[in-house]
């Protein structure tokens, strides 16, 4: 919340890191700002072109603002965490999940190495988590998954791919069909080239896995419904997802209907993006943003998700979200685009068995029946009785998983 509401320069960043490579990143990981240092180490220089991405510059100066993947040429010379400091961050993870009741995550994008290292921590007990992991877009993680098959055990499983469509709207990123409101002439981009996502679509149906695809804008949006229909063709059961589906034209909304698209959402996008979102889009355009309801209509099922860490990790700001639509302080006083709010009962189910049957684990997890998980918490109040100002202050008493408790209020 810095009171200049635009892109920084990195001045501040060389004065007080003249020697230390600095890389501070975006909220939503698709913009960052490096001072010189990082600049220098990674070899980027004014004028460097990209595929989807932007190396910023200011009267033929670097400013430090990196845009999607230009990001990357910075970040790659960033050291991996080391087996210690992995474990540490997982293990502070999950405790922070069971605290605010989340059982199974959905792992939107690693590599091989994190997910083998997942999945020994979990056969020692260590990691009670269930994880549902999506392997980022690589020709390491395609020959793994192609030679190893769908990978299930009780609390992991490894059956799709997370690919990339376009940036973020924040940073302008998000590819539009008809340019941003705020910036004339720009209409974001795809951080590939259309070949490439049809390529990956072509080989994930040809071995039955799931594709998971990032978009943000209207014109993102479109190339990858239009992708996925390709190869989908008509009504079945792949349960490709569209991650975010954050602004959609008017006449796409039934591409999702005609393939059995799942549009995967986090509603706290929403009530993020609200104060913003209309400067980007326009009065029109945004109408066709954070669209909810109407996404919920096209296959009669909508999963739920927080986007932590690029969101808050808190459920209940999820499922505020979806059906207040307002800020924490109660804006906007009607709420923002109610039209497209859904009932207490839908964000419930978008969180526990749609979500469950987006990953394919609606037999085993998301409804507390017999020969199900016993995955569950307790609440201090009913999420479907409570006052809507009391909604964002519900505590977890007690998490469960597989019937073991995991986390205990104190």
């Amino acid at each position: 919340d810095w009171p200049v509401k635009e892109f920084p320069s990195n001045d501040e960043l060389n004065r007080l890191f003249p020697d230390q490579p600095v890389l501070l990143t975006r909220v939503d990981g698709h913009a960052a700002i490096a001072n010189q240092k990082a600049l220098d180490a990674a070899g980027v220089k004014a004028g460097d072109k990209l595929t989807g991405g932007e190396v910023e510059t200011n009267k033929g100066k670097l400013t430090g603002i990196l845009v999607d993947n230009a990001v990357d040429l910075v970040s790659a010379k960033i050291p991996s965490l080391t087996p210690a400091q992995f474990k540490e961050a997982l293990l502070d993870a999950q405790r922070n999940c069971f605290a605010v009741g989340l059982t199974t995550i959905d792992d939107c994008g690693i590599n091989v190495p994190e997910t083998e290292f997942i999945r020994q921590m979990q056969d020692s007990g260590q990691l009670k988590m269930r994880l549902y992991v999506m392997l980022s877009d690589n020709k390491n993680n395609y020959d793994y998954l192609d030679k190893k098959g769908v990978i299930k055990t009780e609390r992991l499983h490894v059956r799709g791919f997370k690919v990339y469509g376009d940036g973020a709207l924040g940073s302008r990123g998000a590819c539009l069909l008809q340019p941003y409101a705020d910036k004339p002439g720009h209409h974001g981009f795809l951080l590939s080239d259309p070949a490439h996502f049809d390529s990956v679509a072509n080989w994930i149906a040809k071995r039955n896995f799931q594709m998971c695809t990032h978009a943000i804008g209207d014109s993102g949006n479109r190339t990858i419904l239009s992708i996925y229909n390709k190869y989908l063709d008509g009504k079945n059961d792949r349960r490709w997802r569209i991650e975010h589906a954050q602004v959609i034209n008017a006449a796409d909304f039934n591409l999702f209907a005609k393939a059995s698209i799942v549009p995967s959402v986090q509603p706290t996008h929403a009530t993020s993006d609200m104060y913003w979102a209309e400067k980007r889009l326009g009065p029109e355009r945004v109408k066709g943003a954070y669209a909810y309801k109407q996404l919920l209509e096209q296959n009669g099922w909508l999963p739920l998700g927080t986007d932590f860490p690029v969101e808050d990790i808190s459920p209940f700001k999820t499922f505020y979200a979806a059906v207040v639509r307002k800020d924490a302080k109660g804006w906007p006083e009607h709420g923002y685009q109610t039209e497209n709010a859904l009932t207490r009962e839908q964000a419930l189910r978008g969180m526990t068995i749609w979500a469950a049957r987006s990953n394919f684990e609606e037999k085993e997890k998301g409804s507390l029946e017999s020969g199900k998980f016993a995955d569950f918490i307790i609440l201090d109040r009913d999420l479907l009785k409570a006052p809507e100002n009391e909604l964002l202050e519900a505590t977890v008493i007690e998490t469960f998983v597989g019937g073991e408790s995991v986390f205990r209020k104190r």
